[in-house]
């Protein structure tokens, strides 16, 4: 029952503060410079998430060879470089990284 009541307060909390957000800023125009930095805000939260599990997957930094996190990111990034496509960039830093844990780890 705890639980319940936890996650309803935790939806009316997220729903009222998104709520008051969007209803103050829905009607009204944003500058044209807070929209250009809104554009980065997903960019920057996302490359925070990945480079904080891929460098430190177990809470501290690890730059070891075992590290099949940091192989398979970095890998990620030069197939994302070269090839500029989803779906190899996906295939190709998963495989590295399945590769890299079951060689090296």
């Amino acid at each position: 029952m705890a639980e319940a009541a936890l996650i309803l307060g935790m939806m009316v909390v997220t729903y009222a503060t998104r709520y008051t957000v969007m209803g103050l800023w829905g009607r009204a125009a944003l500058p044209d410079l807070a929209l250009r930095w809104l554009r980065f805000v997903p960019v920057s939260v996302l490359t925070a998430i990945i480079v904080l599990s891929t460098l430190a997957p177990q809470g501290t930094v690890d730059l070891r060879l075992a590290n099949a996190y940091f192989w398979g990111g970095l890998a990620t990034v030069l197939i994302a470089w070269r090839t500029r496509r989803m779906l190899p960039t996906i295939v190709g830093g998963m495989v590295i990284f399945w590769v890299w844990r079951l060689v090296v780890s």
